[in-house]
C-alpha cells in the first residue's frame, strides 16, 4: 500500500484509480445485465458525484441509456460518525411510480441513509429500488439492508478521496484512501 502526504495529512492508498475503474465497468455490466426498465438513476450527494457520474458513463458503454436526477441526504452534517437521523436537503424532482431505480452511494456503512432513501423510492411507487455503492464497510451496519452492487469491501478506516471527503478536503483524490492519525 502506498501512502502520500496531501496539505500535512498522510493518506495510505486503499483502492486505486485502475482498481476503481475497473469495478465500476463492472458494476456497470452487472446492472445492464438486469435489463432495467424505463431507469432512473439517483445519485445521493454529496459523496457518491464521482462515482456516478463514472457509472453513469460506463452504463452508457453497458448499452444502458438511464435518466438522472438528483438527492441529497445527511446523516453525517459536520461529524465524521452518523448522527443517525437522515435528512432530505433536496429530493428528487422526477415521478418513480412505476419504474426501475439505481440509488447510487459511496459507502454502506451505517445504512441508515440508503435504507431511507430505498424505503422513501418504494413507497413513492418504484417498481423496483437497487442499489449500488462503491465501498462496502460492513462493520456498523444499523439498518437492514444490503447493496445489489458494490465495488469494494472496505476496512474499517476513515476513507477519503474518489468523491468523499473530510471536512470538505480530499473529494478530487482519484482513488481511495484513508487518513492516517497522527503520531502522537
Amino acid at each position: 500500500m502506498s501512502e502520500l502526504v496531501i496539505d500535512g495529512h498522510r493518506i495510505g492508498v486503499l483502492f486505486s484509480e485502475e482498481a476503481i475503474a475497473e469495478r465500476v465497468k463492472a458494476i456497470a455490466t452487472a446492472i445492464a445485465a438486469r435489463k432495467p426498465a424505463n431507469l432512473l438513476v439517483v445519485p445521493i450527494l454529496k459523496g457518491s458525484f464521482v462515482f456516478a457520474a463514472d457509472l453513469i458513463r460506463a452504463m452508457h458503454h453497458a448499452g444502458l441509456s438511464p435518466e438522472v436526477d438528483f438527492m441529497i441526504l445527511s446523516s453525517y452534517r459536520k461529524s465524521v460518525k452518523s448522527s443517525g437521523q437522515v435528512t432530505v436537503l433536496r429530493d428528487i424532482e422526477t415521478n418513480v411510480k412505476g419504474r426501475d431505480v439505481l440509488l447510487i452511494d459511496d459507502i454502506l456503512e451505517s445504512g441508515r441513509t440508503l435504507a431511507f432513501a430505498k424505503d422513501l423510492l418504494a413507497a413513492r411507487g418504484a417498481a423496483t429500488a437497487y442499489t449500488a455503492v462503491l465501498l462496502n464497510k460492513p462493520g456498523h451496519l444499523a439498518a437492514h439492508i444490503e447493496a445489489d452492487f458494490q465495488g469494494f469491501l472496505c476496512p474499517d478506516k476513515f476513507v477519503v478521496g474518489y468523491g468523499m471527503d473530510m471536512a470538505h478536503q480530499f473529494r478530487e483524490l482519484p482513488f481511495v484512501g484513508h487518513v492516517i492519525p497522527a503520531a502522537g
